[in-house]
């Protein structure tokens, strides 16, 4: 198998080469900042097929006879076959970076970015066959199967207690959740039949297990700060992290927003994981509906999604919109199209050199929302058209609304959409509802594509489902996600179904006849690639 780039979400990138009966993953770096992996690791990789050795049994073939089995070298995934560990791994020298102040957050780090690259695979046939039962039955009409891989009990995974903690953090499940029998903790009971399923992996935030290691004092690397350093100017006087007091001096991390904004999910001047849970549940009354106090949003300008598309080839992202008279200017990853020729730790990443994607070209929001909503295309369905005036005030009304926010979306930086993501019991379309077809904390959005050349079937399909990810990312409580096009609005209603929605029935609002499309968590398998 020919080496691979992976593109993790904070902007970094991994070359996967294929090694004897497995993989090694090196982590590239010329380099953004500093690396969040150690130079690299290896996985030992396999899958195993049933046999298709039948016994009979009195003249009769039995079902029941225990299945043999064949172990290949891994070429393509397999439904439920395939067993993964980590058997070995290269850590950066301790002179350059302070060893992980968690070992079991590093391997738990190296796991998930090689989940990463694993369910990026292309999916195998979900269609389960059993002989003699369902093998007359034409393949679609068959049952399906959750893609999962298994974890096996060896390598780096033997420890008595790390399977354990890596359950905990969730990147690993078992269908057995009993105690179990045993009182010797090395025996591995119960923690010999783990893996990890596609569906789970999507719901995991990225931001559990992605951190920085710190350098040292006397490390030759200016590029491990998240903080700007100059390019080539190893510090070996001692090592401080500069203070962003002034604009231009914010730091470089992934999705970092405009100057004079706070950093984005993965910024971390402590190099710790940045994931916060949500907030507990505390009730309050707006307009005599009664809902759960809701979390502030990310700031003006600040990027909270952002994920590399491979098919397009492009980093996406979504930033909250913003009144500034100046364009925002994109600090998050694009899609590297010059050639890499930095050489290591010198302190600048590709996102750091000039380009088309970082220089503040683009007009700001406000002129990008006049600009789009006086197109007939969009005017047709949003009804916003007019002055400038006209936008700024929604802009700003949307800034100002309690249950809701503006964003807008960026492909490699350059925005192409308005949206506004609200939830739905405070919403409009909440008092059009029973209570029971909603809850607490389900969410719906209103979108708008504004450039021509972002439009077409699968980029839609593509941030339609990287919209709905963020909300199931946001918070593990929201169930649901919804959306009220217009019911004559066939195309948007197609491509909503193509990602999962379903049409639940139509509503008669003053202004519109909408179809109340549908999506839930225990039915979304996974963002559209």
């Amino acid at each position: 198998m020919a080496p691979s780039l992976v593109h993790l979400p904070n902007g970094q990138t991994l070359t996967v080469s294929s090694v004897f009966a497995g993989f090694s993953f090196k982590a590239n770096d010329l380099n953004v900042h500093n690396s969040a992996f150690p130079p690299g690791w290896t996985i030992i990789i396999e899958s195993q097929e049933d046999v298709d050795d039948e016994v009979a049994v009195d003249g009769q073939t039995s079902h029941d006879a225990p299945k043999k089995t064949h172990t290949r070298r891994f070429r393509n995934p397999t439904l439920h076959g395939d067993n993964l560990f980590i058997s070995s791994i290269s850590n950066p020298s301790n002179t350059d970076f302070k060893p992980a102040t968690s070992p079991t957050r590093q391997i738990a780090m190296m796991l998930w970015a090689t989940l990463w690259w694993y369910f990026h695979q292309p999916k195998p046939n979900p269609y389960i066959t059993t002989k003699g039962l369902n093998d007359h039955i034409p393949e679609d009409g068959r049952p399906k199967g959750d893609w999962r891989i298994n974890i096996k009990r060896e390598g780096i995974f033997k420890g008595r207690h790390l399977l354990p903690k890596l359950e905990r953090m969730g990147i690993i499940t078992s269908e057995d959740s009993s105690v179990g029998e045993s009182v010797n903790d090395r025996s591995g009971e119960g923690w010999i039949k783990m893996f990890t399923s596609q569906r789970g992996f999507w719901l995991i935030d990225p931001r559990i297990f992605l951190f920085t290691l710190s350098p040292t004092m006397h490390s030759p690397y200016p590029g491990a700060s998240p903080y700007p350093s100059r390019p080539g100017s190893p510090n070996r006087e001692g090592f401080a992290l500069a203070k962003p007091d002034t604009p231009g001096e914010m730091p470089q991390g992934l999705m970092t927003p405009p100057a004079q904004s706070p950093g984005g999910p993965f910024a971390s001047g402590s190099h710790l994981p940045t994931y916060y849970p949500p907030p507990p549940t505390i009730f309050t009354f707006t307009n005599n509906i009664r809902h759960p106090i809701r979390q502030k949003p990310p700031a003006q300008g600040e990027t909270f999604y952002t994920r590399y598309i491979p098919s397009l080839g492009q980093y996406l992202s979504f930033r909250v919109a913003s009144l500034s008279h100046k364009s925002p200017t994109h600090r998050g990853p694009v899609s590297d199209s010059t050639p890499n020729f930095l050489p290591p730790g010198s302190g600048v990443t590709q996102g750091s050199l000039p380009s088309i994607a970082n220089m503040t070209i683009n007009p700001n929001d406000t002129d990008l929302l006049h600009k789009w909503m006086n197109d007939p295309r969009v005017d047709a369905l949003f009804g916003m058209a007019g002055p400038r005036s006209v936008q700024e005030n929604m802009l700003r009304d949307a800034l100002n609304t309690k249950h809701s926010f503006p964003v807008i979306g960026c492909w490699d930086g350059k925005p192409f959409g308005y949206f506004e993501l609200y939830w739905v019991k405070e919403d409009r379309l909440g008092r059009y509802l029973s209570s029971h077809d909603y809850g607490n904390w389900d969410r719906g959005f209103h979108a708008l594509v504004g450039e021509q050349e972002f439009r077409g079937p699968h980029r839609v399909k593509v941030w339609m489902s990287a919209l709905v990810h963020h909300c199931w990312l946001a918070d593990p409580r929201t169930e649901r996600v919804m959306l009220e096009p217009r019911n004559n609005n066939t195309k948007f209603i197609e491509y909503l179904q193509d990602v999962g929605f379903y049409k639940e029935r139509e509503i008669a609002f003053p202004h519109k006849q909408a179809a109340l499309m549908k999506v839930r968590r225990e039915g979304w398998e996974a963002p559209v690639l």
